[in-house]
């Protein structure tokens, strides 16, 4: 008899779970409250990419003369023709991953599903029906939601969530957004491209505070911002929105991380402004799910605790994805990976998630792209560190397209030409990526990546010219 695999959540973790076990032989129910594809496909990265492709194009148009177009008439942006194109996207996309499900015979039932007791779960229809689920063996992927800030809440129309903001029916003149990482630029300089007057303001000391992301990443992003007159405040955090019938006022204060504030720091800032969006990031989206009936681990935040097997500590239980917090990474790539390892070990087999080669995307203008280590994270690891960086600006390609803001740095191992990490920032940084995150995983030197010839001209040519210099043998960077 064919093992019963049941999998709560049918995001990019949940539904490439269900795929997988369904490949190996296992009997698999999928249950989902909402649409297939989760946050990422529904609330995140799909929309939010089409909106950013519209504005992108947007500011093409704005350029038109730099590339011989003479463009007559105003051109501005159609908020509900952009609405309209990503409901279409999104419902394309929800139906392949339904045709996929159908086709692996995955059964699929919509509605709360929550844990009754070890092997039973159970699943609360919109008819208000509860079908019951026995299960083997339990894969949970319930993902997460926007962190709400109890003193400015969201409500949905002039304070808002990232989800909010993807269903814009008008651009706002002007937006305050509260949080620098990743999605609180990606919408900066959606927003700024879309007609808005963008104001950002950061705790920590540089845009995108991430330890996966290289300080330099964070300058020629800030220099970017500064070009587009998109205004930051970093060492700055909200401290209160006050409501008035047309404007927001936004009072900002020092940040608790900021050291040593001068008295300067300390006085409040009041901006006015139309709309305030939240990107501080998100929460577990736990509730309901019955997990006090089986002893599931959580730590002080909340997240599901798994090992790098994706077990759960209780037996037969798994996690993946988003819930499992900042402890892992939370992206849509390590979610799917880590479903296929909870599937496969939930099938008997022996996987494990390797953390070490995963790449980020930031879809910002220009973009930012990461893999391994960052030069300050393979100096604390105690390597002997070379790193090296090129401009897009010397790439033919780059000044073809008239995309050369930028630059690409590979960290390496000094002594052994290993390269330890990979960092991009610049047109097509998000596919340019991939070509660093194998060299990571294989162990790739500099000299190898050298040899290997690329393409002329593309943008490609940039790991090639950074791993030349890399090797001390820089041809033009």
């Amino acid at each position: 008899m064919a093992k019963k695999i049941t999998i709560i959540g049918a995001g990019p973790g949940g539904y490439v779970a269900a795929v997988r076990a369904a490949q190996i032989g296992a009997e698999v129910t999928l249950i989902e409250r909402d649409n297939v594809g989760g946050t990422c496909l529904n609330r995140g990265c799909i929309p939010s990419k089409i909106m950013i492709h519209t504005a992108e194009m947007l500011e093409k148009f704005h350029r038109a003369q730099e590339f011989g177009i003479t463009v007559e008439g105003n051109i501005r942006p159609d908020m509900h023709a952009l609405m309209s194109r990503k409901e279409k996207v999104i419902q394309t996309q929800i139906k392949g991953i339904l045709s996929l499900l159908q086709h692996h015979k995955i059964r699929v039932l919509k509605g709360q599903g929550f844990i009754e007791s070890p092997n039973l779960a159970a699943v609360r229809q919109e008819n208000g029906e509860t079908v019951q689920v026995a299960w083997d063996k339990l894969i949970l992927a319930p993902g997460t939601q926007p962190l709400n800030i109890p003193t400015f809440p969201f409500d949905g129309k002039r304070i808002l969530s990232s989800n909010d903001a993807l269903n814009l029916r008008e651009v706002p003149k002007s937006i305050v957004i509260v949080g620098g990482g990743v999605i609180g630029c990606e919408f900066a300089f959606m927003l700024n491209a879309l007609g808005s007057g963008v104001t950002v303001i950061e705790a920590m000391s540089r845009m995108l505070p991430l330890p996966s992301v290289d300080e330099d990443c964070s300058k020629v992003l800030q220099r970017e911002m500064k070009k587009r007159k998109i205004a930051f405040m970093t060492d700055r955090i909200v401290q209160r929105v006050e409501k008035s019938e047309e404007r927001l006022i936004v009072t900002v204060g020092p940040s608790p991380f900021l050291k040593n504030p001068t008295e300067k720091d300390k006085l409040p800032l009041n901006i006015e402004t139309e709309k305030v969006l939240v990107c501080i990031g998100r929460q577990p989206d736990t509730s309901g799910l019955g997990l006090e009936n089986i002893g599931i681990k959580l730590d002080e935040k909340g997240w599901i605790v798994a090992n790098e097997c994706m077990e759960t500590g209780v037996p037969d239980m798994y996690a993946v994805g988003d819930i499992l917090g900042p402890a892992k990474i939370m992206l849509a790539h390590v979610a799917s990976a880590e479903g296929m390892t909870a599937a496969e070990n939930a099938m008997g087999n022996a996987a494990k998630m390797n953390y070490d080669a995963i790449p980020g995307a930031i879809f910002t203008m220009p973009e930012v792209a990461n893999v391994g280590l960052t030069e300050i994270q393979a100096k604390e690891k105690g390597f002997s560190v070379r790193a090296e960086s090129v401009l897009f600006r010397m790439l033919g390609k780059a000044q073809a397209i008239g995309d050369i803001a930028g630059e690409a740095k590979i960290v390496s191992d000094a002594e052994t030409g290993k390269i330890l990490g990979v960092h991009i920032v610049g047109p097509h940084a998000t596919d340019l990526i991939a070509e660093g995150t194998l060299a990571v995983k294989t162990g790739c030197t500099v000299k190898e990546l050298a040899e290997t010839v690329h393409a002329h001209p593309t943008l490609a040519e940039i790991m090639l010219e950074v791993s030349l210099k890399s090797a001390g043998k820089a041809l033009h960077g």
